[in-house]
């Protein structure tokens, strides 16, 4: 019997480079929730006790980004000065200036908004969760989320926000997942806290809560695995936007186009049209026309509709590919302005998705994970 491992890793919400992607995205929602036409393009860098913003905005209200990115520290647990880097304390440096006109001519069109760069986009889907995501990255999140719940909530009052976890999974000749091979969990925590006690608790509160059904016997566990983890966050580690794709996405388990999401607004294709084919690669699977499908998307600077189209069902179709491909030509709006309407994308949603993933999310806000198109796609198919 052939076996194969499948590994996928996700960081804490105080993670360095998940703070830095939570600022920008931040502050996208705060000028889409004063102007929904707003073009921003906001970077940032976080290190030492440094906040460092870029980038290119556009918009015909002005917005006080200070005290959106100082809420945003605080709100996700850097609150105390001995941690190196708090809220209050961390000092700010802004260049945020308009996006070039060069650029601006090819995304402003006449009733269409052309695409704001060139580029290829991958979604995907399979039935192996509930959340039509990759078991290994299904549960990495899962882990991560309990961190950074038993932190908020006091269960493990010691820990603190930087952290991360990774998670590999043995799928079986039918490519299914069978178990856990091994788990590393890596958590910032409190100077006094020894290694038994910590142990203890990340087992008891967020390891074996998501994944005990999936363990075995010689499933490897590894707690804090250097065996202390109390520097951490931008004092430890400069963070920067856009830097963690594949947990952003599929762990990489599918294929990624290069572009990162945070602090775009939505005419910026790399995050469009990313979200915009999961929608249609997860109708698809839920559909039942494929057990697992990756739709690819690739568009042309200043242009309304994509230079291709093409779905990859991997050999698990029930009907023909390139009927499927057909559907999704005829049943998806495909230019840019389609895919932003269809998703209404034009609101301050995007701060939530900087954690814990952009897709799989059962928060119920995210529009790319609805699933309404499944039966219209079957119809269409029979």
């Amino acid at each position: 019997m052939r076996t194969s491992l499948v590994s996928a890793e996700s960081v804490t919400e105080g993670h360095p480079d998940k703070v830095c992607d939570q600022i920008s995205d931040a502050i996208l929602d705060a000028y889409l929730t004063v102007d929904r036409e707003a073009r921003v393009a906001a970077e940032t860098v976080a290190a030492g006790d440094t906040v460092f913003l870029a980038g290119e905005i556009t918009s015909r209200q002005r917005v006080n980004v200070e005290p959106v990115v100082r809420e945003t520290i605080r709100q996700i647990g850097y609150t105390d000065p001995a941690l190196g880097f708090d809220a209050d304390h961390c000092f700010l440096i802004t260049d945020l200036r308009e996006q070039s006109p060069d650029i601006a001519q090819g995304v402003s069109r006449a009733g269409e908004l052309g695409a704001g760069d060139q580029g290829v986009f991958y979604g995907f889907a399979t039935d192996e969760t509930p959340s039509y995501m990759p078991a290994p990255i299904h549960f990495a999140h899962k882990l991560t989320k309990a961190l950074a719940d038993a932190r908020h909530n006091g269960v493990l009052d010691w820990l603190r926000p930087d952290g991360k976890a990774q998670v590999t999974f043995v799928y079986d000749e039918k490519g299914l997942p069978t178990h856990v091979s091994s788990i590393v969990v890596s958590t910032q925590h409190a100077p006094e806290v020894d290694q038994k006690m910590l142990v203890r608790g990340v087992l008891e509160q967020v390891i074996c809560p998501y994944l005990q059904q999936w363990i075995q016997s010689d499933t490897r566990v590894h707690i804090n695995p250097t065996g202390r983890f109390v520097e951490g966050g931008p004092k430890a580690d400069t963070g920067l936007t856009g830097r963690k794709l594949m947990v952003d996405t599929y762990g990489g388990i599918a294929r990624h186009g290069g572009g990162a999401f945070s602090g775009k607004d939505p005419t910026k294709v790399d995050r469009s049209a990313a979200y915009y084919a999961r929608y249609i690669a997860k109708n698809i699977v839920a559909a039942g026309l494929a057990k697992k499908c990756e739709v690819s998307l690739a568009f042309a600077i200043g242009q309304t509709e994509p230079e291709m189209v093409d779905v990859n069902a991997f050999g698990t179709s029930v009907v023909d590919p390139d009927k499927l491909v057909y559907a999704v030509k005829e049943l998806f709006p495909l230019t840019v302005s389609g895919m932003i309407e269809t998703l209404n994308l034009r609101r301050p949603i995007y701060k939530q998705t900087a954690a814990y993933g952009h897709f799989g999310r059962e928060t119920g806000v995210f529009p790319w994970e609805g699933m309404e198109r499944a039966a219209i796609l079957r119809r269409f198919c029979q």
